[in-house]
């Protein structure tokens, strides 16, 4: 068990890099090549939208979705720990919305269709998804109106949504930064390069893409880790019978 748990730990510092490296390169690129940040229906105000879909959609929301199997929680009252999983979802939430704010305004000051893409699709079917969860979540988990059978059948389901609603992230954002390059590094305007010359820019936004993407790979492999799950109340000794059992054998 100590040796899962400084694992666990070593993961998780993985994890926390990854996604500080997320959130400084979508940054950084957005300052670099894309002029920096405004809002006042610019392309400077579209530069908001990469950097808030994957600060919100990607990097809080897997960190959410992380909490309950980090070992120092288990321990405390699992109350506590769900208001905190509320508050980071909502965080995450809250930023997605105004990324797309950001969007659907930059598209009505330059007349620019909205949801013509397959990235729009399912960056929007994402951020309609992870509202939904969210107050099923907060109605099944958090009120105290809530009965304990119908907490019994949420449960599994929130889990599978979670991580769906995730996936659908990591997808989005991937897909976001490609249509974004294919636009933008066209070879033709702007004395842009092509995107299929490597110019520097384009380099950088696809490492941007691998780091989500390794981002992504070490959070659903610690979803995915039964031992990492956090124990209900009765749980701890059919846990402790396995490990001893799997010592002798």
């Amino acid at each position: 068990m100590i040796s899962s748990s400084v694992l666990f730990y070593g993961i998780y510092v993985l994890c926390l890099c990854l996604g500080l490296l997320c959130v400084v390169f979508v940054s950084y690129w957005n300052i670099e090549w894309r002029g920096g940040f405004a809002w006042d229906a610019s392309f400077l105000q579209f530069n908001w939208h990469p950097v808030l879909m994957v600060t919100g959609l990607v990097v809080l929301y897997g960190n959410a979705a992380i909490l309950y199997r980090i070992p120092f929680t288990w321990s405390q009252r699992k109350q506590c720990w769900k208001l905190v999983h509320a508050a980071l979802l909502l965080s995450s939430l809250f930023l997605s919305i105004l990324g797309l704010c950001a969007v659907f305004d930059f598209h009505t000051g330059y007349h620019i269709p909205n949801l013509y893409s397959l990235h729009s699709w399912v960056g929007i079917c994402t951020v309609v998804l992870f509202t939904v969860q969210w107050v099923l979540g907060l109605v099944g988990f958090l009120s105290p109106c809530s009965p304990l059978g119908f907490r019994k059948l949420l449960k599994p389901v929130h889990a599978w949504m979670g991580m769906a609603i995730f996936i659908l992230s990591l997808a989005s954002c991937l897909s976001g930064i490609n249509e974004k390059l294919l636009l933008a590094l066209d070879g033709n305007s702007n004395s842009t390069a092509a995107y299929s010359s490597h110019p520097a820019e384009a380099l950088f936004a696809n490492f941007l893409g691998v780091l989500i993407v390794a981002f992504g790979l070490v959070v659903l492999g610690i979803l995915s880790n039964q031992r990492w799950n956090r124990l209900e109340p009765g749980q701890e000794s059919s846990r402790v019978s396995m490990v001893l059992s799997a010592v002798k054998s």
